[in-house]
């Protein structure tokens, strides 16, 4: 474990922050690697999770961790469902990375699979779904001025600036010169210009999660409610539409087409896109007349980020399984995409 985390270093900081005394015990990771590590360990019978960045910290791995801990502050005491924050700490010399402590999560997440009690229960598994919506449409009501997350992010042209970003981004890729492109070049470019000429006006500003597709939450293990929104690396302030169009983006269709292929054992009873839609708009006061440009704009961007690897594996720089797969779902996403343009 000292390999990953140094409990002894930790001990000590967990003494001039006053959180409890004696040994850290019980120490276990629940991720680790490549990933932010988590893990879960005890202190004078109380329970903590550390999350920090992974070991080989990226360029903004430490900013990341701030800024997760600001917005997990911010909702202390809210009706977001959300981690318990305890602490953090920006010295990169406890333990060579920014980290912070949260309260441990008692629940379950879809990508290892539904516990029998909600595999029995179609209601249960619908319920799921609608408490996923209540706990966005929750986040987004928060006075995010009022927490003091005024200043954690850039409101003015936040929704106009999103396509160009995006497609910018996707231009980049085009370094790796054995790249074949993402599609229909045409297809692209028809998304792009889509989403600048049907762009929304204006907006009410909001916390907003930023990835808040069904595999960042943990459900409770005794029903249907959601214990917390997990991940907030994402997290910001600006339209927090944009997490529902992140749904519509990522949700199976009826016929169970999936675009993420998240292979989500035992969750059969789902709702439909359009039920989510209209269970947000019952827990939200947000106009969503103009809610498919939102998940045209989630397929869009989600495209991008995911054939990233891929250009990558064409330059041999990323592993084919994984390349190979994301290059799937981000064509899925456009073809979504323009699904939701011909509806609109």
């Amino acid at each position: 474990m000292t390999d990953v985390v140094d409990l002894n270093a930790l001990k000590n900081w967990m003494d001039s922050q006053e959180l409890g005394s004696g040994e850290i015990t019980n120490s276990h990771l629940l991720t680790g690697g490549t990933q932010n590590i988590l893990m879960q360990f005890d202190r004078s019978g109380r329970s903590y999770v550390l999350r920090r960045p992974p070991i080989h910290t990226r360029q903004n791995s430490n900013k990341t961790m701030q800024r997760e801990a600001t917005v997990l502050s911010a909702l202390s005491g809210s009706n977001v469902p959300h981690p318990g924050f305890i602490a953090a700490c920006d010295d990169t010399d406890v333990l060579g990375a920014n980290f912070y402590l949260m309260e441990p999560i008692v629940g379950f997440n879809v990508l290892n699979g539904l516990p029998d009690l909600h595999q029995s229960s179609e209601d249960l598994q619908r319920r799921m779904a609608f408490s996923h919506m209540e706990a966005l449409a929750a986040l987004g009501a928060i006075d995010y001025k009022a927490v003091g997350l005024e200043n954690f992010g850039k409101i003015d042209g936040f929704l106009t600036r999103q396509a160009p970003r995006w497609l910018e981004q996707l231009e980049r890729y085009k370094k790796y010169t054995e790249w074949p492109g993402l599609g229909n070049a045409e297809s692209i470019d028809a998304i792009a210009g889509w989403l600048d000429e049907n762009c929304p006006a204006s907006f009410e500003p909001g916390v907003l999660h930023g990835d808040a597709h069904v595999g960042n939450v943990m459900f409770r293990l005794d029903s249907g409610e959601v214990a917390a929104l997990i991940d907030w690396e994402l997290a910001t302030i600006g339209d927090p539409l944009i997490d529902l169009g992140w749904i519509i983006a990522t949700w199976p269709e009826v016929d169970g087409t999936e675009t993420l292929m998240l292979e989500v054992a035992g969750w059969e009873s789902r709702p439909t896109i359009e039920e989510l839609i209209e269970h947000y708009g019952k827990h939200s006061h947000r106009d969503l007349s103009n809610i498919n440009w939102y998940g045209v704009l989630a397929c869009f961007k989600l495209a991008i980020i995911l054939e990233g690897t891929y250009a990558r594996y064409c330059a041999g720089k990323a592993p084919k399984d994984v390349a190979e797969r994301l290059h799937e779902s981000a064509l899925r996403l456009i073809a979504r995409a323009l699904t939701l343009i011909d509806k609109s």
